[in-house]
């Protein structure tokens, strides 16, 4: 990385929190499955096991899907072992399908089929040109001559996550910033992924479309309806989507997460995140939408007393979901119809928006 280069290349420090970068080599690498995440994936199947092991038997192991990326597919057989351990391997699912991410596939749990779609360069760059200035000059005064910049503030402070989460304990990175800084960091996240692939991006949410359509299909076990990023070969065929399990499991990305929250309607804000000025009562903290080994957990729910009536709850790590755009209950119970209503967006292949992604 050139912002650690940079570092590394002063030949004296003014402050002594930087001096473990005399003899620090960096040794991260890009897409691949860390020791933790695949720590986390296990801990996830085996707590799926212990929550919904009353919907498993040998006749309804679950179905698992994953985008085709290594730590995607990684994340997927680790959660599948988890969910075997749990269950002391009486019931073993495996991962029954990797949906390629090549740049003509239908995918919907990659967010690649949308080339017109605009980033959050704009509004990263105006935040970060607000609070990351100050860092960058305490760094060049702490490592003279080293002309870090306020994108290698960004780059820098990004290693204290991505490097504790390697080395499983905190990184020396961390303690070159304060509690206030990181929550400045935090902010460019969160309009990083509003911006991006969210509700500040106009061909964001039509990205999650066709997960969307596919979540009703399972959700009502009747045929997959859209035109937008569906694989029709796959989904036509019950070998590769089945429609009568009790689990289906799906592993994709945390920018492919954010446009399906934005597709069905959760975490809706009443006003566009501000470029220069953090809502500290904001309800979009990416931290809280996307951390590492984010879930979706989508229920399907039948009331014993009345068999006839079908309800949907959500919980997005761990936490339920009121679900406001279908009436949702204190409990977070929506009715299978009410949610279903509450979808035309995608029932109606995205009002139009996905064409724009191409024209």
């Amino acid at each position: 990385m050139a912002a650690v280069a940079k570092l590394t290349a002063v030949p004296n420090y003014t402050d002594s929190s930087l001096d473990f970068l005399k003899t620090y080599t960096y040794s991260l690498s890009s897409d691949l499955l860390v020791p933790f995440g695949a720590a986390q994936s296990w801990a996830a199947g085996r707590e799926h096991f212990k929550r919904y092991e009353s919907l498993v038997s040998h006749n309804q192991l679950p179905f698992v899907r994953a985008s085709g990326s290594d730590r995607v597919v990684h994340s997927a057989t680790n959660w599948t072992a988890g969910f075997s351990h749990a269950s002391h391997h009486i019931y073993n699912p495996s991962l029954s399908v990797i949906i390629s991410e090549s740049d003509s596939a239908n995918n919907t749990l990659d967010d690649n089929m949308c080339p017109n779609a605009g980033n959050s360069d704009s509004q990263t760059n105006a935040w970060l040109a607000t609070y990351a200035p100050p860092i960058a000059r305490r760094l060049n005064k702490n490592a003279p001559g080293a002309n870090i910049t306020i994108s290698d503030v960004y780059s820098l402070m990004t290693m204290c996550a991505f490097e504790s989460v390697s080395i499983n304990s905190e990184s020396a990175f961390c303690k070159l910033f304060s509690k206030t800084e990181f929550e400045e960091l935090e902010y460019y996240g969160d309009l990083d992924k509003y911006y991006n692939t969210g509700y500040g991006q106009e061909l964001g949410p039509v990205q999650g479309v066709g997960y969307i359509n596919e979540l009703i299909a399972r959700l009502t076990g009747k045929p997959v309806s859209d035109n937008t990023q569906t694989n029709h070969t796959l989904d036509a065929s019950p070998e590769t989507f089945p429609l009568d399990r009790t689990i289906y499991a799906d592993f994709s990305h945390d920018n492919q997460m954010i446009a399906i929250y934005a597709a069905m309607g959760l975490f809706r804000q009443s006003v566009a995140l501000n470029p220069t000025y953090p809502d500290p009562k904001r309800g979009w903290i990416t931290s809280h939408l996307v951390p590492f080994s984010a879930r979706m957990i989508t229920e399907k729910l039948i009331c014993t007393k009345n068999k006839e009536a079908e309800y949907v709850r959500i919980f997005v790590n761990d936490a339920l979901q009121p679900l406001e755009f279908c009436g949702g209950d204190k409990h977070g119970l929506c009715t299978l119809d009410a949610f279903l209503m509450s979808q035309s967006y995608a029932r109606n292949d995205g009002n139009d928006d996905f064409e724009k992604c191409f024209a």
